[in-house]
């Protein structure tokens, strides 16, 4: 039977693109500490280990020293914190058991993913990658330019389903499921992430930028515990985008 850490298992957390680059081109991977499962390195999350012992997130893995991995959702992660397991796997790991593990831990690793991929929307649209208004998403949706398509927490059923069609419309998907993902975000904090007003949904318009926003969107969601949903974004192509809400 399954123990908790197991049943908690991101499959997998998502990270940055896994540079998978050729056929056949070996992803180096690592060993989550609390589950035992494999997972390429940005499928996992790094714990580092501070000069006074505190263990620290370590979420783009460029931290020096020695790292412990971890692939668990964060109640998992909070139920390992509070038995005592993720202090003796650290101990295991890092070779010795001065060791400080902050209460908040989960909370940092939270916070920090959800940092990195509202970091990440913006970042695509200065470059250029995403169309913000239900008109010019409608559009780019209905042309097939829409890669990916995200709606706001608190988006109308109506808007949602208007501009789903336009994207079924776009892909010769019509009759299909297919259908934008809702993010844990609303208007207010996608507006001042994209530096735009009332900012409900999102059109990501180039395959390499929607692939890298719905890998930072589903790392973050696979912590949070939305395993379903973080799964959908990792089918990040515009034609195999889940109908999972997140």
């Amino acid at each position: 039977m399954a123990n908790d850490e197991q049943r908690h298992a991101v499959a997998p957390v998502s990270g940055p693109a896994p540079d998978t680059g050729r056929p056949g081109k070996h992803v180096p991977e690592r060993k989550c500490i609390l589950s035992g499962a494999h997972g390429a390195r940005a499928e996992l999350i790094r714990l580092a280990l501070a000069p006074d012992g505190s263990v620290l997130p370590d979420l783009r893995a460029k931290a020096p020293g020695r790292g412990a991995w971890i692939g668990v959702d964060r109640a998992a992660l909070e139920t390992a914190i509070a038995k005592g397991k993720l202090k003796g796997a650290l101990a295991r790991a890092f070779k010795t058991g001065d060791i400080t593990i902050p209460a908040d831990l989960p909370e940092r690793i939270e916070q920090g993913l959800r940092r990195a991929a509202l970091d990440r929307l913006g970042l695509e649209l200065r470059g250029g990658a995403v169309l913000t208004g239900s008109d010019r998403i409608a559009e780019g949706a209905r042309r097939g330019q829409v890669q990916l398509l995200l709606h706001a927490a608190d988006a109308s059923e109506d808007g949602n389903r208007k501009l789903d069609q336009a994207l079924r419309v776009g892909l010769d998907a019509e009759g299909s499921d297919l259908r934008g993902v809702v993010i844990p975000a609303d208007r207010t904090i996608l507006s001042m992430a994209l530096g735009r007003d009332n900012v409900v949904h999102i059109g990501v318009t180039v395959p390499a930028a929607a692939a890298r926003v719905a890998d930072a969107l589903g790392r973050w969601c696979g912590f949070i515990g939305r395993s379903e949903s973080a799964s959908a974004l990792r089918n990040r192509s515009a034609g195999s985008i889940g109908a999972t809400e997140i």
